[in-house]
């Protein structure tokens, strides 16, 4: 007889998230939707939350366009989709006032979203609790989420109570949330009967990842205890620091004798070429390769895979710094796996002194920032503690919610020296409504609020790189960025800046000036010239449209034409530059 029947989930966003810096853009997930359906075996997808609405805007792109466009033929075929939700920070890495968070509910509901995964990263149910009043209100399921980690502290009994506190405040949904893959399986069998014992009839989902190998036998305990739906991913972004594939998970769980769906091959080969072309044509530039390796040193320290590749630069500049110090006490210096081995043991001296947070974001960086100072003003002989933000010293004296264990009584000491006091207020409630103030800035500006007041949430969700994307500087920001990533590597970063030049240059045309002068991009004189637009690397030109400017050394203004048009690959001048006669201003490649 078959056991009970496991459903799947594809966390195509996390899948990203956790391998680099970006999202596939809107266009991406229309080609990539059909094709993850035809693979017949996931009931749900993970569509957006976390930092996807944020990269979007980044990148120059509308997240809610992308998220109606990713969202719709799954609805259409009762896939049910769902989105990453940071409680009280909601899609960002600070606290959102109320109202927003409100709001939220009700334009994901309407651009497609099902359920919200809510979690806080302290486990403090005053950070989850708001949100499933809203999230009910908005007309999404809410799945209250339990951030799983290993210490003294997170036993079956402390994840029992908040279970039992979130499902009686409406969660309708329980995810266990192993976001460094550190939950030890057994742990996590024994909290999935408890729950399931106490709470029958509530779904449980287990979300987890690969990086220090203990996932897959996780799922085996979690399924054999009574989970209901389990996370998995698609090569080539499967395994490593990121999520287990759907091919193991799904061959497993059959083998044990439960009820899966079939998985149909060719539509998972095409998943996987086009999940690839992604990768290839733009977002691989963002992916640290270093993300594809899988490390037991993870368990040590307890930190999540996602955050290896900021860490390892982070641990680079503090040993550059530490081996300078060393040098001139006629010291050996360090290597970055004596670097990588000090930090870890580090972790694990502060983690239980600032009371054992799970290391999910933001918790999970202000932990190894601790410790990367501590190493710093260690070997500077000042001791430990001394470099700690606001934002780590937020954690600490409870300002994001109510730390779990017990802070150590030298920080509690070294507060007080500092005048810093110690908080148990409900942290939503020190936050002032603030959409009338968004609302008003998009009035001044002939705005429009959106569909559904989608463009006023990301407004006031996030302020900064909405501007940034109206103003269109986050996509020249983007182009620019993108440029600078494939320039560096071209043949493996071991090439010159003029043998990439001459790479780049080989398929454009030169836009060359045909007289001696000054250059403008744009002329606020009087007449009938139209300004042209500032350019920026990628940006588009037609043949015939205007590029730059020349003032003549007699006052005469000339337009310079974009060649041929196409898109531009590279610029040789500033604004205002004097130029001779035949010098070349910028490159641009002709479409195709």
């Amino acid at each position: 007889m078959a056991k009970k029947k496991i459903q799947f989930s594809l966390v195509y966003r996390d899948m990203w998230q956790s391998s680099g810096k970006f999202q596939p853009r809107k266009d991406q997930l229309e080609r990539i939707a059909p094709v993850i359906i035809d693979m017949g075996c996931f009931s749900r997808v993970e569509t957006n939350g976390g930092a996807f609405e944020q990269v979007n805007l980044m990148a120059g792109e509308n997240p809610n366009d992308a998220v109606r466009t990713f969202c719709k033929p799954f609805n259409e075929v009762g896939i049910k989709t769902h989105m990453l939700d940071r409680g009280l920070n909601a899609l960002r890495m600070y606290p959102v006032p109320d109202d927003v968070r409100a709001l939220m509910y009700k334009v994901k509901h309407a651009q497609g979203v099902d359920i919200t995964r809510i979690f806080c990263g302290l486990n403090d149910t005053r950070n989850i609790l708001p949100s499933i009043k809203w999230a009910k209100e908005g007309g999404m399921t809410p799945q209250a989420t339990l951030c799983i980690t290993t210490s003294p502290v997170h036993t079956v009994e402390y994840y029992s109570r908040i279970a039992d506190e979130v499902i009686a405040a409406g969660a309708e949904e329980i995810c266990l949330k192993d976001m460094a893959g550190i939950g030890q399986p057994a742990m996590l069998g024994a909290l999935t009967k408890a729950i399931k014992t106490n709470h029958p009839d509530i779904i449980i989902q287990y979300h987890g990842h690969s990086g220090p190998g203990l996932s897959m036998a996780s799922i085996l305990e979690v399924c054999n205890n009574g989970a209901d739906i389990i996370d998995t991913a698609i090569e080539p972004l499967s395994w490593g620091k990121v999520h287990p594939d759907i091919i193991s998970v799904q061959s497993m769980l059959k083998n044990e004798g439960f009820e899966v769906a079939d998985l149909n091959m060719n539509a998972y080969m095409q998943a996987r070429t086009l999940t690839q072309e992604f990768i290839d044509e733009w977002l691989g530039y963002f992916i640290n390769p270093a993300n594809k390796h899988m490390s037991s040193l993870l368990l040590g320290c307890g930190l999540p895979g996602g955050m290896m590749g900021s860490m390892m630069a982070d641990l680079g500049g503090i040993q550059s710094m530490i081996n300078k110090l060393r040098q001139q006490k006629g010291e050996a210096e360090l290597t970055m796996d004596d670097m990588l081995v000090k930090l870890f043991n580090e972790v694990e001296y502060v983690w239980p002194r600032v009371g054992y947070p799970p290391l999910v974001t933001p918790f999970s960086q202000y932990v190894k920032n601790i410790a990367l100072m501590n190493l710093l003003t260690i070997e500077q002989g000042k001791g430990r503690f001394v470099m700690m933000d606001d934002a780590m010293w937020g954690m600490i004296l409870g300002k994001s919610g109510k730390i779990p264990g017990t802070i150590d009584p030298e920080l509690v000491e070294l507060a007080k020296k500092q005048g810093r006091e110690f908080t148990d207020v409900d942290a939503h409630t020190l936050l002032s409504n603030a959409l009338d103030d968004f609302k008003k800035e998009m009035d001044e500006n002939g705005w429009d609020y959106g569909k559904d007041n989608e463009e006023l949430f990301e407004l006031a969700m996030h302020p900064e790189q909405y501007r940034a994307f109206k103003s269109g500087q986050a996509k020249k920001q983007f182009l620019a960025d993108l440029q600078k990533a494939k320039d560096a590597k071209l043949g493996g970063g071991k090439i010159s800046k003029e043998e990439i030049d001459a790479l780049k240059h080989a398929k454009a045309d030169a836009v060359k000036s045909p007289l001696a002068g000054q250059l403008f991009w744009s002329f606020g004189g009087e007449g009938v010239m139209a300004p042209c637009v500032e350019p920026f690397i990628g940006q588009k030109y037609k043949e015939g449209d205007t590029f730059c400017y020349l003032q003549t050394k007699w006052g005469e203004i000339v337009e310079i034409p974009a060649a041929l048009g196409g898109k531009l690959v590279d610029i040789s001048v500033k604004p205002g530059q004097n130029i001779r006669q035949g010098d070349t201003i910028a490159w641009i490649e002709r479409e195709a």
